[in-house]
């Protein structure tokens, strides 16, 4: 492989892998991503450390969970002296570079990048999230879901935003093949970079462009189908997050029709991304990158999109924590491999750093492991996967999500627990807890999460947490401040990072 290969990092936003090509799906095209994962590994149990956007996300950089990281939610701050993957990137000799969504809270909107080519998507501080002084208000997003809520070939900011980070991605990619072209040409050498596309798709609204809508005209789109006690499974995480969206309040959530649109929209929306990496992967050969990049694509969290009645993220079940995850590396290697070890988004920063040549020694404590380490078998050690959710609003308790093997356990903090066999039940419908057959398991699992948490010391955290933040919300909005940044292109230095007044 490549000495220090160039990384493209490569997210995107709501992605279940339930709902793709590569991963078995009949109808959803995703041609570029299917051969991604043939010359690549595609990891089939990868899972997200928190199934919200933003503490996802910090947890990917920092390597770290939300517990040890405070990013607990959409409205929690990522402090700036976490090191996180830019830091140590750029310390490693990569020239670091975002185009697209971060999507972290607080003041500092770089996190060790040397630069960003677009904004945010969304605002850096505390006042986007509704819950900010109206704690007990249903998110009422449900009504989007309601009626099968579909544009067609409506353009909205969610489209412009990809749109114009894909640009800037592009255009970074072929100024780099230009300038390493031209180092070759006077014997020198260009910096490896580490380029993070952050696309927003396939989030909602569901509102794809006509013609990825009309790829999935007569298709056959598998729906949710219920059991007629369905909601008699509900845990207590489920109900609370039931209220929380607006679902418990909304008729028709589970109409066929409504069901269908909503399908056939993320059908649209998936292959619109897929058309993306294509473009990203056809730019790297064009510029005489692609035998020097490892390719990573990957997903924040999944999208319930009415599995079990339910919506959005945050709960603990597949469709909302798993994540695809797949690794191309150059030169052939591993190509074809499908690891089906429980991984994390965690486990990418120690990865990077591997590939990096960063020292072990100079490395911070962090809980990821490198995936090399797997990929390689020098780490045989059973991998296991944990997702937590805490602090969004109607999460009342600490909420953990354990797997490991073919089981999975939800331990939700002085309330009854789940687990499910994946094997047999892969729908979850089936909780084992109480089992005497699987008793042992139950409790090998319980006891694995609170060795390696403590509920009530993160419940006073969490609290902490948001005291603090809408403290300082107010006095901002009082002062009429904020940490909102844009790119300025400056003639004499290119694209600068200026902070908004």
């Amino acid at each position: 492989m490549t000495k220090k290969p160039n990384i493209l990092l490569i997210q995107v936003d709501q992605l279940t892998p339930l709902l793709m090509g590569t991963y078995g799906h009949k109808v959803v095209k995703t041609p570029n991503i299917d051969a991604l994962a043939k010359e690549g590994v595609r990891f089939d149990a990868a899972y997200t450390p928190c199934p919200v956007c933003s503490p996802a996300r910090a947890c990917m950089v920092t390597g770290k969970y939300t517990s040890s990281n405070g990013a607990y939610d959409n409205a929690a701050l990522l402090p700036a002296n976490e090191p996180a993957m830019g830091h140590y990137l750029t310390l490693a000799g990569y020239d670091t570079v975002v185009s697209g969504k971060l999507h972290f809270v607080g003041p500092d909107q770089l996190h060790g990048f040397n630069r960003r080519l677009t904004t945010d998507i969304y605002p850096a501080d505390f006042r986007w999230t509704w819950q900010m002084g109206e704690h007990g208000t249903p998110a009422n997003q449900a009504p989007s879901y309601v009626g099968g809520h579909v544009k067609i070939d409506t353009w909205n900011d969610g489209l412009s935003y990809d749109e114009e980070l894909h640009y800037r991605a592009l255009e970074y990619l072929h100024a780099k093949g230009l300038d390493i072209a031209k180092a070759r040409d006077q014997g020198k050498q260009v910096d490896p970079f580490f380029l993070f596309a952050s696309y927003h798709h396939p989030h909602e609204p569901f509102w794809p462009p006509q013609e990825f809508w009309d790829l999935y005209e007569g298709a056959e789109i598998e729906l949710p189908h219920f059991p007629e006690n369905y909601r008699d499974t509900f845990s207590a995480l489920d109900l609370w997050l039931n209220t929380y969206h607006g679902v418990d309040e909304q008729e028709g959530l589970t109409d066929e029709e409504s069901m269908y649109r909503i399908r056939r929209a993320y059908y649209a929306l998936v292959t619109y991304i897929d058309q993306k990496v294509g473009e990203l992967v056809s730019s790297l050969k064009e510029n005489g990158l692609w035998e020097s990049t490892v390719i990573v694509f990957c997903s924040d969290h999944g999208d319930m999109l009415c599995e079990k009645g339910m919506i959005q993220k945050r709960y603990l079940y597949e469709m909302s924590t798993r994540i695809p995850l797949i690794i191309r590396f150059p030169d052939g290697y591993q190509a074809g491999r499908v690891c089906k070890d429980p991984v994390n988004l965690i486990d990418l920063l120690p990865t990077f750093l591997d590939l990096a040549e960063y020292p072990q020694d100079e490395r911070l404590p962090m809980d990821g492991r490198s995936l090399m380490g797997l990929l390689d078998g020098t780490d045989a050690d059973d991998w296991e996967a944990i997702s937590e959710t805490h602090a969004d609003a109607m999460v009342q308790t600490p909420c953990f999500m354990l797997r490991q093997g073919k089981y999975k356990y939800i331990y939700i903090h002085n309330h009854p627990c789940q687990l499910f066999d994946l094997e047999a039940d892969p729908d979850e419908w089936s909780n084992r807890v109480g089992d005497p057959a699987h008793a042992k398991i139950e409790a090998a699992m319980r006891a694995r999460v609170l060795e390696r948490f403590d509920p009530d010391a993160i419940a006073v955290d969490v609290g902490k947490s948001v005291r603090q933040r809408l403290l300082i919300d107010g006095a901002m909005k009082k002062n009429n401040t904020t940490w909102h940044y844009q790119p300025v292109f400056e003639p004499d230095r290119g694209i600068v990072e200026r902070y908004m007044p």
